[in-house]
């Protein structure tokens, strides 16, 4: 079982196959999930210092999920918690609703294959236990699976709970449901407008509504049996004039794979091309989910290729940037000071050219949402505004005050880019929209008659290594992921020397600065390669010191491979392909000493 801050998973399969759809755990994953809630509830009774506090647990559509809630429920009530099980639920869904509770557990494996099960938890600040207390909760965790007689303590804790009270708690589950929906529309609509003010959400929403009128936009969306089928999405957006347009919207029939990567956002590209065709010329956004609803990417039509297009993940992370950045300039009348973005050490350096030109810094952690997001409550604390924040490398973007990835507040990024145009004011004044204020900011003309197309041509061209990529995952036998990046080490400073004149020639390479990020940590220029399990980036700059790509590396916290990826400052991508052959032929080559 992987214990990493971001959630813990294995497969909780019986069969111990990852693609394994039955809902049958077995007697050790029934143990496993035992002794992990007993070690959260005592965690959580001593944070609280509560005799009975009150945490709420949820679901993605996973077959084995409803078989763990039910373990997890009943030890839970074993130890004096007050349980608001809300069945299937988003996990930006459960997260928004515990700020209201004294913790959540959530049962989910995120993007991994159906037959992979795993836990998130987290206390009542509405996001994942940060790096240091995760620590806490696995170590426990350990120990409990280590004492001797842990099987038969986990079956004691199980055959003591009342199944009548047990029950009696479940028929409870839509009550809490309801609950939590209506805590996180309220919620949302704060992400969306930037303000816990409902006449200034109003005002907001009102100039969507009013602009979605003259200009429609029907939004589709592949569910994939996802939990977001029992969210928020199809009132919400509705509610804010969009058409909404569902398919494979039954809870658990997951039809295709679940990672919203390129490859499985051909079906939500596919279903807006046959509405096209079919006459439905509003058909023109569409998303996909991954199970437990907090990531998502997006497709669009394009008028200018005159077919659906999917949008890349760094691309959907950094128009989502550009378009809170320009949200908050349009909010305060270009008044903006401290601006800042918190991202993970492998987005790509496009966000450094978005922010650069709308005055706002930059700063990266390693990966993993709790520490982007811990980032950006370091950076709050220093009196930096930081609207936005998010993994570029997975797209999707977080907006504060949320704390978790979020596909309508992703979707509403575009909309609101879309939307909120030039209009005048009461006073005869123009008042420039979104794209306006960043066409002026870049130096590029300015139609107002533009579309997503023209939007997405402003962006600072890359080319960025995907994340799902065959190329963008190895497997290594080196346990030691410090000694092995001291060995790479080694390896790129001998290659670099014999390679120094023709990296020069090629691709404009003049030096180069290695950067570590643990944590919500980052080196610069960093002397100590060895820095465990967390990020290493090599950046490679031009004779004006401008950064021209990057290669990076790190052991993935979720699953039992080692991520590796090359970012490219224009549109060059043999360039990006050279680099990545490269990185992988040093890790190879270091990984064999």
């Amino acid at each position: 079982m992987i214990l990493s801050a971001s959630g813990w998973r294995k497969v909780f399969a019986v069969s111990g196959n990852q693609n394994d759809a039955d809902f049958e755990i077995g007697k050790n994953n029934t143990a496993l999930c035992v002794l992990a809630a007993e070690a959260f509830a005592l965690y959580v009774k001593n944070q609280s210092k509560k005799r009975n506090p009150l945490i709420a647990v949820g679901t993605d559509t996973r077959p084995t999920g409803k078989t763990m809630a039910q373990v997890i429920v009943r030890t839970l009530i074993y130890y004096n918690i007050k349980v608001q099980y809300l069945g299937i639920s988003a996990a930006p869904e459960i997260m928004a609703y515990s700020k209201k509770t004294d913790g959540f557990l959530y049962i989910s494996a995120s993007h991994n294959p159906i037959g992979h099960n795993g836990l998130k938890f987290g206390l009542g600040d509405g996001g994942v236990l940060e790096g240091g207390q995760a620590k806490i909760l696995a170590d426990s965790f350990r120990e409990k699976c280590s004492a001797e007689n842990a099987q038969s303590h986990a079956e004691e804790i199980l055959n003591a709970v009342s199944e009548k009270y047990f029950y009696k708690l479940l028929r409870k589950s839509e009550k809490f449901k309801a609950k939590a929906l209506g805590v996180y529309s309220s919620f949302m609509k704060e992400i969306v407008t930037g303000s816990p003010k409902e006449k200034n959400q109003k005002l907001i929403f009102d100039l969507i509504k009013t602009s979605l009128e003259k200009n429609p936009v029907a939004l589709v969306c592949d569910m994939n049996g996802s939990a977001r089928c029992k969210s928020i999405d199809s009132n919400f957006f509705t509610q804010a004039n969009l058409e909404f347009i569902p398919f494979n919207d039954t809870p658990g029939n997951i039809v295709h794979e679940i990672i919203p990567e390129p490859e499985n956002l051909v079906y939500c590209a596919e279903k807006i091309n046959m509405l096209q065709s079919k006459g439905k010329k509003d058909a023109v956004l569409g998303y996909m989910p991954d199970c437990d609803g907090d990531r998502g990417n997006i497709v669009y039509w394009s008028r200018k290729n005159n077919k659906a297009q999917i949008i890349p993940a760094q691309e959907i992370f950094a128009l989502s940037v550009l378009s809170q950045l320009t949200f908050e300039c349009w909010k305060n009348n270009g008044k903006v000071k401290n601006l800042a973005v918190a991202v993970n050490c492998p987005t790509s350096m496009r966000i450094d050219e978005i922010c650069s030109k709308l005055d706002a810094q930059v700063f990266r952690s390693e990966v993993g949402e709790a520490n982007v997001v811990n980032l950006g409550k370091e950076k709050r604390s220093l009196n930096f505004k930081v609207p936005v924040l998010g993994e570029g490398s997975n797209g999707g973007n977080i907006t504060f005050p949320s704390a978790v990835r979020d596909p309508v507040a992703s979707v509403f990024a575009i909309i609101k880019l879309l939307t909120l145009r030039d209009v005048l004011t009461k006073k005869g004044q123009l008042k420039k929209g979104l794209f306006h204020i960043w066409c002026e900011k870049c130096g590029v003309p300015y139609s107002q008659n533009f579309t997503l197309d023209d939007i997405i041509a402003t962006l600072p061209e890359y080319v960025t290594t995907g994340v799902s990529e065959k190329r963008a995952v190895l497997k290594v036998k080196t346990s030691d992921k410090g000694k092995l990046k001291l060995r790479f080490e080694k390896i790129f400073l001998q290659e670099y020397r014999e390679r120094k004149d023709e990296l020069e020639q090629k691709y404009g390479i003049c030096s180069w600065e290695c950067c570590t990020t643990n944590g919500t940590k980052e080196i610069k220029n960093a002397s100590d390669w060895n820095n465990g399990n967390g990020g290493l980036k090599v950046i490679f700059y031009g004779k004006d010191k401008t950064p021209q790509a990057f290669m990076w590396m790190r052991p993935s916290g979720t699953e039992n491979v080692f991520r590796i990826m090359c970012d490219v400052k224009g549109n060059r991508p043999q360039m990006e392909e050279s680099l990545l052959q490269w990185e992988t032929s040093m890790i190879t080559k270091a990984d064999a000493l």
